[in-house]
């Protein structure tokens, strides 16, 4: 493929943008727009004609997985890839069920990360068998429950909500400044009450009701 590839990268480590972009040097990849936070990625790849984006999970001002979904809902067809250190189940449902085209680890190869770029520009998605094989069950359980009125209460949203953005019980206590077995007790009365299995799919539910 001849043809320019315009990217724009969205990570808040400048190294992580700089070794992006070294990489691609010398190829029909171009990028186009580099930025450091999600709400800054909503508004660049709104505003610039791109073939591809790519989207660090974790960021501040809207985490990427947020700046997907918005993205998404403005131009649907942009094709994205999500970028992570983190080999996180929560992330990948959340990515699979708000659209992206693929999800690359940060410690992948050049070579890998060029035929991921390429293929998404093709308008083909790079997901393996294996990854969509993962939250195939957290994808198809919460559907049946989605219309489903859930009486949750503030906190148990709240703990919903961290969950769903790939928090951790450990994680999760600290940002509400509760302990940790509150916070795994609230997780296994949410899953009760959503009837689901386990945080994955509890996530992917929470993404379906527009929670978060």
């Amino acid at each position: 493929m001849n043809d320019e590839i315009r990217l724009m990268i969205a990570d808040d480590h400048e190294v992580v943008r700089s070794g992006l972009k070294s990489l691609l040097t010398g190829t029909e990849v171009t990028v186009v727009a580099e930025v450091a936070t999600g709400s800054a990625a909503v508004r660049c790849a709104l505003e610039h004609e791109l073939d591809v984006a790519m989207l660090d999970v974790r960021m501040p001002n809207g985490d990427g997985l947020t700046a997907l979904g918005r993205i998404k809902l403005d131009k649907p067809d942009l094709p994205i890839l999500m970028l992570s250190t983190f080999d996180n189940p929560t992330y990948i449902a959340r990515a699979v069920a708000l659209g992206a085209s693929g999800y690359l680890l940060k410690g992948c190869s050049r070579d890998e990360m060029l035929s991921a770029i390429r293929t998404t520009a093709a308008g083909e998605s790079v997901w393996t068998r294996d990854e969509l094989r993962r939250v195939t069950g957290a994808l198809a359980t919460p559907r049946l429950a989605a219309d489903v009125e859930v009486p949750l209460t503030q906190r148990e949203s709240e703990v919903l909500s961290q969950l769903a953005h790939g928090l951790m019980n450990k994680e999760i206590a600290q940002a509400l400044n509760i302990s940790y077995e509150t916070v795994k007790e609230h997780v296994q009365h949410i899953l009760r009450k959503i009837g689901v299995k386990d945080r994955t799919q509890a996530a992917v539910w929470a993404v379906r009701k527009e929670l978060v």
